[in-house]
């Protein structure tokens, strides 16, 4: 048996469960805004629905007191694109309720597909202010249409991400454990549990996800249980006969040093964990490793939990708590107190004619507070001679850099079919902590020194004053 803090790890490796081609499933053309599809109609009356346009998805700027935002919800995002298509059902819904009419904007969506192209930050990468995390090309109809479902996952699956690696880097090394389904609904519950993954959490308590994305699983028993049983040491008897010594055994249903007594006096001295999920959780780890050492199980770990985010988590570690594992919940969810990662879809460029070989037009708002630039984004992250990340640098015309840089950006779609493979979540973690890693360990904390931790600099095209801003507050 296999220790996760909670129990048996019950997916042991990366398989994701694979449920068919995503036409399988049903259509996501539906999951959209009214008024994408009376932006369309009327596209198509002025006569540029045809032009060939650019959008932009991108952060004006991150959450007060981030450092970075974490890339996550790829995987949905490009399934969500290949899925909107307007099934007859669909069509005949829309026109019976008055959103569309019978005849040419109907007929666009019968045959709606994208076969555009998509380029992006994959996930587990790193983004910042202005950072274009995905860039859509098509025509302006088939590209506008996409805005809502586009934004709906990237916002939610970011937020949660980005939580989550800020957690782990207030963890120090610790192990993470995520539990925070029934606090969300069910199906972005297994969203989260994946951006958590990619964060670098290392198990989830949902079993979809682990059926469906390959993450480990693990769970044992709640205070529910304890409770049924007429006394403490008859629930843990239950619960070693069932799962083991090696589990993971919840004493603070009443008294938690009472609880580590009763299990030790059960289960034996190689019991395999104690959970606390109440109370004042430094001096109750602490007592806990004093009582747990006394009865000569010392090789017990701590688990603790009960609302805790990356700011407790810090705390905890900085007072060198004797915890071994995190259980976080409510707080990764959430996006730790910021729900949305504040993403945006912006048309950047377009063509003022069908002409396939006319050049793009470069447009952008000049709205206070909410300016884009004009023209597709090319961007280089530059690396200093230690290997640290020094500056996002966003271009719009091809610019002179130096050798040591990196691209983020990578191909997603190709004339509207996936190029990139994104079945193991396992990888984006892994590149989210080598990424990570490359930033200032004082911007790897709940109280960063630098917001954000590179600054964005733009090259060739005049910086929006939202950027100069953010990074000369910073600086």
């Amino acid at each position: 048996m296999i220790w996760n803090g909670l129990g048996a790890v019950t997916c042991r490796a990366y398989g994701p469960c694979r449920y068919g081609d995503s036409m399988d499933k049903p259509t996501t053309a539906l999951l959209t805004d009214h008024y994408e599809l009376t932006m369309v109609a009327s596209a198509l009356r002025s006569g540029i629905a045809e032009r060939r346009a650019v959008f932009e998805v991108f952060a004006r700027r991150l959450p007060e007191g981030r450092a970075y935002g974490v890339m996550a919800g790829i995987d949905r995002m490009i399934d969500a694109a290949r899925r909107f298509r307007f099934d007859e059902a669909s069509v005949s819904h829309l026109v019976d309720t008055g959103v569309v009419e019978e005849g040419p904007m109907a007929d666009w969506l019968r045959a709606y597909r994208f076969t555009g192209d998509m380029t992006g930050y994959t996930e587990g990468e790193l983004f910042f202010p202005y950072s274009p995390v995905v860039t859509v090309a098509g025509t302006f109809a088939e590209c506008v249409v996409l805005e809502t479902v586009v934004l709906s996952v990237l916002n939610h699956d970011c937020a949660v991400a980005s939580a989550a690696a800020r957690m782990v880097d207030a963890a120090g090394g610790k192990r993470l454990i995520e539990g925070g389904s029934r606090r969300t609904d069910p199906q972005a519950a297994v969203a989260a549990a994946r951006a958590c993954h990619v964060g670098g959490f290392d198990t989830t308590s949902n079993l979809e996800a682990g059926r469906r994305h390959g993450i480990p699983t693990g769970g044992t028993t709640a205070h529910a249980f304890v409770l049924a049983h007429a006394d403490e040491k008859e629930s843990f008897r239950a619960q070693k006969e069932t799962l083991g010594t090696g589990s993971t055994y919840l004493v603070d249903t009443f008294d938690v040093l009472q609880g580590i007594r009763n299990a030790v006096e059960v289960v034996g001295p190689d019991i395999g964990a104690v959970r606390i999920d109440s109370g004042e959780l430094l001096a109750d780890s602490i007592a806990a490793r004093n009582l747990l050492d006394q009865l000569g199980a010392t090789g017990c770990r701590i688990v603790v939990s009960g609302d805790l985010d990356e700011f407790r988590v810090a705390e905890l570690e900085a007072a060198h708590a004797p915890i071994d594992a995190y259980l976080v919940g409510t707080s990764l969810v959430t996006g730790s107190g910021h729900p949305t990662a504040s993403m945006v879809y912006k048309l950047v460029s377009i063509a003022d004619d069908d002409n396939p070989e006319s050049e793009l037009r470069a447009v952008g708002k000049l709205s206070p507070g909410k300016r884009t630039i004009g023209g597709r984004k090319g961007v280089q992250r530059t690396i200093g001679s230690d290997g640290n990340f020094k500056a996002e640098v966003l271009s719009v015309l091809p610019v002179e850099l130096p050798d040591d840089c990196m691209s983020p950006q990578v191909a997603l779609i190709r004339d509207g079919e996936s190029v990139v493979d994104l079945t193991d979540p396992g990888v984006s973690r892994s590149r989210c902590a080598e990424r990570r890693a490359r930033l200032d360990p004082a911007d790897r904390t709940p109280w960063p020194a630098h917001t954000p931790a590179i600054p964005t600099i733009w090259e060739g095209v005049e910086e929006p004053l939202s950027v100069a801003v953010v990074n000369g507050g910073a600086r």
